[in-house]
């Protein structure tokens, strides 16, 4: 009687973890795959469920909403709280266009848009990842001189980079959705650091020599320019000037000389007494000296005032 007791109770506890194989649970942000005799059938979401015991049916579950990221060109180390990074040379190390070489870490952030095809497409999605995005991150960079990788084509470059990951991986029907490349550093390696510091400050004092440069000219050339146009208005001026004067000089003369056409003595007399006039304006007496050594006064004012009458 014992012995039966204990044989239904092995038996009801073998059938117990049998069904027990069926049951399973789902998490938020994943699904289960349903595999009936090893093919897919269907899918399941997040909860508890149950379905036939295994072999007959078994699952796989994929996490559809989490953002994974791999990491080319370094580590993260998490130790006792403390996040550190560590450079891996071989991944990191590029070749330019221009024959320089370069380290370059980035990182990929992707997530499973089709978890059929991740989960019976692709045996290790994070190497196919890494190995995909490191092999078009190379190519970008080897098509491009070191100061734009440097400088302006970062962005460019993770933006190419993860558009053509995305159209590999397509290719490879794995399910996955790449959302970012980044380029955490872009650096010389640490042996031409130096160096290359050296290149760039000099490339530096250049541009600065040249804003200089031009801010002088800049400053000078409008003052020059603004002087050349003062000049040269003033002689415009000046030409305007003397061209009236002597056609005024030209008219006085012209209408002088009709005068004396008409008259020449009381003309030529006019004339002299306006030269007196304008030669002695401020003088009223002169001393003459004549040929027998006596010295008179000439009144200015009655001589001209006796030559008007």
């Amino acid at each position: 009687m014992l012995k039966k007791l204990v044989f239904w109770i092995i038996i009801i506890v073998i059938v117990l973890i049998f069904l027990g194989t069926g049951v399973y649970q789902v998490g938020p942000s994943e699904v289960a795959l349903i595999k009936t005799f090893g093919k897919y059938t269907h899918s399941t979401g997040p909860g508890i469920h149950f379905h036939l015991p295994y072999p007959i049916q078994s699952h796989v579950i994929v996490d559809v909403e989490t953002i994974r990221k791999e990491e080319i060109g370094f580590r993260t180390i998490e130790s006792y709280g403390k996040i550190s990074y560590r450079t891996i040379n071989e991944e990191a190390l590029m070749l330019t266009g221009d024959g320089n070489i370069i380290s370059v870490e980035v990182a990929v952030q992707y997530k499973i848009k089709d978890p059929v095809k991740f989960a019976f497409n692709v045996i290790n999605g994070r190497d196919i990842v890494r190995f995909t995005t490191e092999s078009v991150l190379r190519e970008r960079v080897a098509v491009r001189n070191i100061d734009d990788v440097l400088t302006v084509a970062r962005d460019e470059i993770a933006i190419e980079t993860a558009e053509q990951v995305q159209k590999i991986l397509d290719e490879y029907d794995a399910g996955i959705l790449i959302n970012k490349v980044y380029l955490q550093e872009v650096a010389p390696p640490d042996q031409v650091v130096e160096a290359f510091d050296d290149v760039n400050n000099a490339k530096q004092d250049k541009e600065r020599f040249i804003n200089e440069a031009n801010r002088y000219a800049n400053d000078i050339v409008p003052k020059a320019e603004g002087e050349a146009q003062k000049i040269l208005r003033e002689a415009e001026a000046y030409a305007k000037e003397k061209i009236l004067e002597a056609k005024g000089e030209t008219q006085r003369f012209l209408s002088v000389l009709k005068e004396y056409e008409i008259a020449p003595d009381i003309t030529k007399k006019r004339l002299l007494i306006e030269r007196l006039e304008e030669v002695f304006s401020n003088t009223k007496n002169v001393f003459v000296l004549d040929d027998s050594g006596t010295l008179k006064l000439l009144d200015v004012n009655e001589l001209i005032g006796g030559g008007t009458k």
